[in-house]
Parts: C-alpha cells; structure tokens; sequence
C-alpha cells in the first residue's frame, strides 16, 4: 500500500523591518489556510519566518540583537499558527531565531504536528557568511556573528506516514547534509531559506543562483531517494533581492512543483513516500554498494 500526502510549500514575499510579528504570523496563517483548501497535510514555512533577515546589519546593542529572537517556542506571537494548525488539522515547518535561556543563539527549525506539538527541531550547522563588520558590502550576511553552529545534529523523525528531515538554507548546499539526512532513514526533507540573488564577494555568480539552488536540492534527493519541500523568503527585502524558486522535488531529483512568482505563494504536490524505493533498492542501496571505508577523507580534517 502507498504511503500518499499532500505536502505544500509557503513561499513568503518580503517582510520589512519594521514589520512586527503579528503582521508576519498573519501572513502565514492566510498561507496555512490556502494550503489546507489544497488537501495539504503539511505545510513548509521558510527559514527565520517571523521576521526580516536581519543578519544583513550589523548590530553591537544586545538588546538590539535579541529583539529579533524568539526565547520560547510557541510564545504569544505565533500562537495563532499554532492553534489555527490544531483548527484545521495540519502540521507544519517553521524556521526562526531562538535564543536560548543560557543565552545561547541559534537559528532554529521545528516540525510541528497536526495537533500542534513540536515532532522535532533542528539547529542550522553550516553558517554562511562573515563574523566582522564589512561596510562596503551593500548588505552583510551576519550569520557567523548572531548564531552558534547548530549542536542537535540532523534529527530524523516519525511524523506524517514516514521519516522526517530539517535542514537549513545554506546547508542544502553540503552533500554530507543530505547523506547523513539519508543515512538516518529520512524520507521527507523539509527546509526554508533566505538566498539573496547578489552574491557581493563573487557577483560573476549571480546569474547561477536559481541554478545552484535547485541543482542541490536536486542532488540531494537523487543521491539520498528521498522527497524534499524548500521553501523560500522572496522578493526585494530592505534592499536584497531574494531569489524565490521555492520547489517540491522527488526522490528522483525531478522538480513536481515549483513557485511562479516572488511574493507570498503556495505551492503543492501529491507525494508517495514509498517511491523512495525507487532509488534506495536500485541506484543508492546504501547497504550493497557504499563503501564507508574509503570515504575518511570526507571526516578527517576541516578545509
């Protein structure tokens, strides 16, 4: 028997600075409504979804800082999303800033279920970007200076008919996200991002960044035999052009759905969680043909 869902992906148009959380959470609860008329049993939400990519601004007051973090998950503000999930019956993924009560600052993912408990929540690993002030980029990506390398590993969970994934952004762009994402049974792979269309250091670049996105998220599903939802914040936000391009691809690395504009959209696909067989037994048996032994190379050494 088929293990079948419908699975969307809520693209988010830009959200300003000064747009509070409520006005954000708002956003996504009209999301989650039209995906759910869809027949959606889960829907994506993009990575730090609640507010602005503030890491393109260097910022000393801590208390400045904070403000952009969340020090529980749900809290007053996202209630809304949390009870309107429990309303209709459909669980979802959520990216934002946590700060910890050490003190400690991530930036986080969750998966939520239909009844509105948290199933898992990942901590990004790879963070881009810089840790120093560099004015003379037209914004900065201060990923390195606000968060800590996330310290949860990649979770894999039960949830929705079969097992899920989380990883973030930039980590889409590691091989070694997916493979471990694979190695742990993952069927499902969900993830939001935030990826600008300027790349200042290398801009003979930018006309691949649509390319690079769905070639990563492509490869990861074909070499893993998995399904994966990522979901983009789009459109020109505070003077950086986010590419959009948000996609449902299948375990044959085949795009199923993908997102027509730059604004706040919903994508969505019928997905059989059983066609990751399709790969697993034939191309990637990992059992009958990896070969871990020769791969130290990969562990050994950073750089």
């Amino acid at each position: 028997m088929s293990r079948k869902l419908i699975v969307a992906g809520a693209q988010l148009g830009p959200i300003a600075r000064d747009e509070d959380r409520a006005s954000a959470v708002a956003r996504l609860c009209a999301l989650m409504r039209r995906a759910h008329a869809r027949g959606a049993e889960l829907v994506v939400f993009p990575e730090l979804a609640l507010t602005t990519f503030f890491p393109r601004w260097w910022m000393e007051d801590p208390a400045e800082i904070d403000a952009w973090f969340e020090t529980e998950m749900p809290n007053a503000a996202v209630a809304p999303l949390f009870a309107l999930a429990r309303e209709l019956g459909i669980g979802f993924h959520l990216g934002y800033a946590e700060r910890t009560p050490e003190g400690r600052r991530f930036n986080t993912a969750i998966l939520v279920d239909a009844s509105g408990e948290i199933l898992s929540k990942y901590r990004k690993i790879h963070l881009p970007g810089h840790f120093d002030d560099q004015p003379w980029r037209p914004f900065q990506h201060l990923e390195k200076k606000y968060f800590e390398k996330g310290d949860l590993g990649w979770p894999v969970v039960d949830g929705f008919g079969g097992r899920m994934g989380i990883c973030i952004c930039n980590d889409r762009r590691w091989p070694e996200t997916w493979r471990v994402l694979g190695l742990g049974g993952a069927e499902l792979v969900v993830l939001g991002y935030n990826t600008p269309l300027h790349y200042p250091p290398a801009p003979e670049h930018d006309h691949l960044q649509h390319f690079h996105n769905e070639l990563s998220v492509q490869a990861g599903c074909y070499q893993n035999g998995l399904w994966a939802v990522a979901v983009a914040k789009a459109g020109m936000e505070e003077g950086s052009e986010l590419i959009g391009g948000s996609v449902i691809v299948a375990p044959t690395g085949e795009i199923v759905a993908k997102a027509q504009t730059v604004g706040d959209e919903v994508i969505s696909a019928e997905i059989d969680l059983d066609r990751c067989a399709e790969i697993r037994a034939n191309i990637f048996d990992f059992k009958a043909h990896r070969e871990p032994g020769d791969y130290g190379a990969i562990t050994a050494k950073k750089g």
